[in-house]
């Protein structure tokens, strides 16, 4: 990464790249499925209701929704798919509570430490569609040393939009190639470099699942590509020093 040096801020992609959401979301609906005697595949209940979140941002970009949260987007895919899961007979307190689980993700077991060793040279910020409440609510619970929180709701427009990766280099008054996403989605560190960020990857494997195909990537169209983020603050420290 020839211009390393001039990296003055790492911002992070949340669901997946910092947390884990299939695994918090699958707990989470067991836990609460046990407690009304249902049975069910609650890891495929966490891949069903995050794939409704792709297609609800695009509902927004095209018009056929107004602007929503992700918190109201999770719900509204929540209420979706809960008669398929034996759920369908939850209230609505129980079904407020559900969608809060979002808020309530585990880290992945390197983050905090990672995140911690990064701020000590950088400000860390989170880059996500995640809503600003979720993503202040999951730093308060699972510990994570943010500086600040950005998210796409500041913005009014979800990632990959180019206001998204951009505002954040303007929030944090700094040039867009003075900017690092860490993400562990391609497409999301591609659209990013578009706007001439710099792209720091790093694959989550079990994110979907263990027989998830992983996805595709060529390493030289990412400026560094770590194992985790104790592997990530390690090559930063030997490219910066």
């Amino acid at each position: 990464m020839t211009a390393s040096a001039n990296v003055k801020a790492l911002a992070f992609d949340v669901f997946g790249t910092v947390v884990d959401w299939r695994g918090g979301i699958a707990a989470e609906a067991a836990r609460v499925a046990a407690a009304r005697g249902v049975d069910g595949d609650w890891n495929g209940f966490a891949l069903a209701w995050r794939a409704g979140y792709a297609p609800a941002m695009q509902r927004v970009r095209n018009g056929q929704l107004p602007w929503k949260t992700i918190d109201q987007l999770h719900r509204m895919n929540l209420d979706a798919i809960l008669d398929a899961y034996g759920l369908g007979g939850l209230d609505e307190a129980a079904r407020r509570e559900l969608n809060r689980a979002w808020h309530r993700l585990p880290p992945w077991p390197d983050s905090v430490a990672g995140l911690t060793r990064l701020r000590q040279r950088f400000v860390i910020t989170t880059l996500s569609n995640g809503n600003f409440a979720l993503l202040t609510h999951m730093a308060k619970r699972a510990g994570l040393p943010w500086d600040c929180i950005i998210s796409a709701e500041l913005f009014n427009h979800y990632k990959p939009d180019p206001e998204t990766y951009l505002g954040a280099a303007r929030l944090l008054g700094i040039e867009p190639c003075e900017l690092m996403l860490v993400a562990a989605h391609a497409s999301d560190l591609r659209a990013a470099r578009d706007q001439g960020c710099r792209t720091a990857y790093v694959p989550r494997p079990q994110e979907f699942g263990e027989h998830q195909p992983a996805e595709a990537y060529d390493p030289d169209e990412f400026d560094l590509v770590a194992g985790d983020f104790l592997d990530l603050a390690d090559q930063l420290v030997q490219k910066i020093g």
